[in-house]
């Protein structure tokens, strides 16, 4: 079965951003949509960590957050609805994972179906998990990447929309493996974004298929 995202290419989309932490691939979003690069509008920034710099982010932006602290909360899924309704109060038509640490519920992936991105920093499905740059330097690869991936019920398992690779050189350390790695990010999820906004990505199976 074949199932195009999005049908509409002359209207701006809400999109939802959820952090936790610094928001560099906030950062790059915003950029790419001030420049008119992608036919979205950040409506809201979504945290469960009132500290993220991420935050201060999107008010130098003009853009409203939302905080909601897990702590409250009983489970995942009460955590969700919670979200949920300040999403459906924004219209929201895309929700992007960029560097947000709580896994979301299976009900939520199930309202949002092929409605949410995460971009993880190794060549999926090689080094899942919260460590992939760290782990793909651990153990020798000489070549690794960023991808971009539809989420579902899975860790990191999702169709995948976008990757792209960078060497591990010899003298690279870490550090610098990581400079890479989040350079090649910035890139890739605005574009992604593009793609998804302007009706260019379709779903066969677990194949995305983007028109050129």
């Amino acid at each position: 079965m074949t199932l195009w995202l999005v049908k509409s290419y002359g209207v701006s989309m809400n999109i939802a951003v959820f952090v936790s932490g610094n928001g560099s691939n906030l950062q790059a979003i915003i950029d790419a949509a001030s420049r008119k690069n992608i036919k979205a509008k950040i409506a809201v920034v979504v945290s469960d960590n009132r500290e993220a710099y991420a935050l201060e982010r999107a008010r130098k932006a003009a853009v409203d957050t939302f905080v909601l602290d897990p702590k409250g909360f009983a489970s995942r899924e009460d955590y969700d609805k919670e979200v949920i309704k300040e999403l459906e109060r924004r219209d929201v038509g895309l929700i992007v994972l960029a560097g947000f640490m709580r896994l979301v519920s299976d009900s939520f992936v199930r309202k949002y179906k092929n409605k949410i991105m995460n971009i993880h920093p190794s060549i999926l499905p090689s080094f899942k998990g919260t460590h992939g740059i760290k782990d793909a330097f651990e153990y020798g690869v000489k070549r690794t990447g960023v991808t971009v991936h539809f989420v579902d019920e899975k860790l990191d398992h999702g169709p995948i929309i976008l990757q792209e690779s960078v060497s591990v050189d010899e003298n690279d350390t870490l550090e610098k493996l990581e400079e890479k790695i989040h350079k090649l990010e910035h890139k890739l999820y605005p574009e992604a974004i593009r793609l998804f906004t302007e009706g260019k990505i379709r779903i066969d199976g677990r194949k995305v298929r983007i028109q050129v």
